[in-house]
């Protein structure tokens, strides 16, 4: 079948409107690893302690995260290399599987993934730096328009939302269209600030690890974690163990084996993981693409899951991993109860005594910033792409005449995240996801399988280390984490379903808008 119906590919776009190969492997390396790294590795341990009552299990927890993550790396690295274009994961979902997998991906994209993290990560950002100014919190408002209660749909439980201006969310808007403005000015002076900050924040977390290792053990922490000739490790972590989880809100309490409750806890580490894929959509400003790409995937991801492992295993050195909810210290509240979940921040103020939060503070705001302009720099270019094959606003298929950057994807991007800050759904909506994002990854490694087969001739600069059997296992995998997400917590998955199938009428009306019998996606028979 010939692909037909669509604009040309963003490929063979006239110069005036084809992006600059200006990203060194290091810029796209910092994008890699600076989209990677944002609130998440200081906040989920408490609730992954929670689940899996185990220092053992919540270091495996990760531990599948990093394989799952290195494997996907791999394997984007040959799709990447194959198809160096703007868009990244939209081209090789449109090329493997079809124009509408394509478009169902950067739907969700825009939609939720991209803009509603990128939501999420400024707010977040305002939030820590109430640290410093204390008039930017949530309760202080300029204008409260509503409050809306909590209803249930079916398994969804929506609502419960302040809609508004408060000066956290009005100060994640301004960081918002900041970064929106920075970027349009360039790609060189966006990947600068994502040099810096990814340098900053890299440097953050080797400084937590270190102090972690060094000043942060103890005795308390040892036996409880450590102790008794590792029992205490291993507590909670044997085949026969069973673990207790809530299946769906409000729901029963069963009982699950291991596979099962680190299938459930994967939720927060590999969302805290995500984004790696973030380069790809620079593709076509990446220079040498067919060696930086792959590159740039392995290193970025290797080096931020390497200190994810080692952050975790400095919490257990220095907090015990049980504790009591009401405890007067953090060292009575333990990992599980952490302040907020914030246990970064009850680390370095077991290690410090005082002056701890404002460390941590100040280490979150230059991981989230650094997080937030990787997120908005890369986001656009998908939208680009989908532009360029007639499936988004025209508009935004265009670049600057003078910076030759995506500025219209860049303005619509920072507008509906500013919608989402102002409603308040952002982190509803980031529940959502994580189940989409896994299906959408399933499906571009299944990919790699069908590209292999339709078209065994095509360049491949690189090929996926270990295929078939990695990319296979990567499905199976990511498989089992799908099914027992749709068992056990359906509020994260017919949600995320949800949004995705409300694209396919959103297509039907963009590809038949765009119809045009004598163009191609990319001359590329199907």
């Amino acid at each position: 079948m010939t692909t037909a119906n669509l604009t040309p590919d963003p490929e063979s776009a006239t110069d005036a409107q084809r992006l600059v190969q200006s990203l060194g492997l290091f810029s796209a390396t910092a994008i890699v690893a600076g989209s990677m790294i944002g609130s998440g590795i200081f906040l989920v341990d408490a609730d992954i302690a929670r689940g899996t009552d185990s220092p053992a299990l919540l270091l495996a927890a990760w531990v599948v995260t990093a394989i799952m993550t290195m494997i996907g790396a791999l394997s984007y690295g040959e799709l990447a290399a194959m198809m160096p274009k703007a868009g990244g994961q939209y081209v090789y979902l449109r090329e493997s599987l079809g124009p509408l997998w394509g478009f169902l991906y950067g739907w969700t994209l825009f939609l939720v993934i991209q803009t509603g993290t990128i939501a999420a990560v400024c707010v977040a950002f305002a939030k820590f730096l109430g640290v410093f100014f204390p008039t930017v919190s949530t309760s202080h408002w300029l204008w409260h328009i509503a409050h809306v209660p909590a209803f249930q749909v079916g398994p969804m439980m929506l609502g419960n939302m302040e809609i508004g201006v408060n000066t956290a969310n009005l100060t994640g808007i301004a960081i918002v269209i900041l970064l929106a403005v920075v970027n349009m000015f360039g790609l060189r002076l966006g990947a600068f600030i994502q040099n810096i900050f990814t340098t900053a924040k890299a440097l953050s977390l080797a400084a937590l690890v270190l102090l972690a290792f060094t000043l942060g053990p103890n005795a308390t922490a040892w036996n409880a974690n450590f102790g008794e000739g590792w029992h205490q490790f291993w507590k909670n972590a044997g085949w026969s163990a069973l673990h207790p989880v809530q299946v769906g809100i409000g729901g029963p309490m069963v009982m699950v084996n291991l596979l099962v409750i680190l299938a459930v806890v994967q939720v927060g580490s590999l969302f805290s993981a995500d984004a790696w894929n973030n380069v790809t959509f620079t593709a076509g400003e990446v220079k040498n693409p067919r060696r930086n790409l792959p590159l740039s995937l392995v290193l970025g991801a290797g080096f931020v899951l390497t200190v994810y492992f080692l952050v975790s295993l400095g919490y257990l050195l220095v907090l015990p991993m049980h504790g009591d909810p009401h405890g007067a210290t953090v060292m009575a509240r333990g990992l599980q109860h952490a302040t907020e979940d914030r246990v970064a921040t009850a680390v370095l103020e077991q290690i410090f005594h005082s002056g701890g939060a404002q460390l941590m503070a100040a280490a979150i705001l230059i991981s989230t910033f650094g997080c937030a302009n990787g997120l908005s720099l890369a986001g656009a270019r998908v939208y680009y792409a989908m532009s360029r094959d007639g499936l988004f606003f025209k508009s935004v298929g265009r670049l600057h005449p003078r910076y030759k950057t995506p500025a219209a994807g860049l303005a619509v991007q920072a507008c509906w995240a500013t919608l989402l800050c102002l409603s308040g759904s952002y982190s509803q909506l980031l529940d959502y996801i994580i189940f989409a994002v896994l299906v959408f990854y399933i499906l571009t490694i299944a990919g790699l399988f069908v590209l292999r087969f339709k078209r065994p001739d095509a360049p491949r600069p690189y090929k996926a280390l270990g295929y078939p059997v990695l990319p296979a296992l990567y499905i199976v995998m990511a498989t089992w984490i799908c099914v027992v997400l749709l068992r056990y917590k359906p509020q994260y998955t017919w949600p995320g379903l949800v949004l995705v199938l409300l694209g396919i009428p959103v297509y039907l009306f963009w590809s038949r808008r765009s119809a045009r019998p004598s163009a191609s996606v990319s001359g590329i028979n199907r």
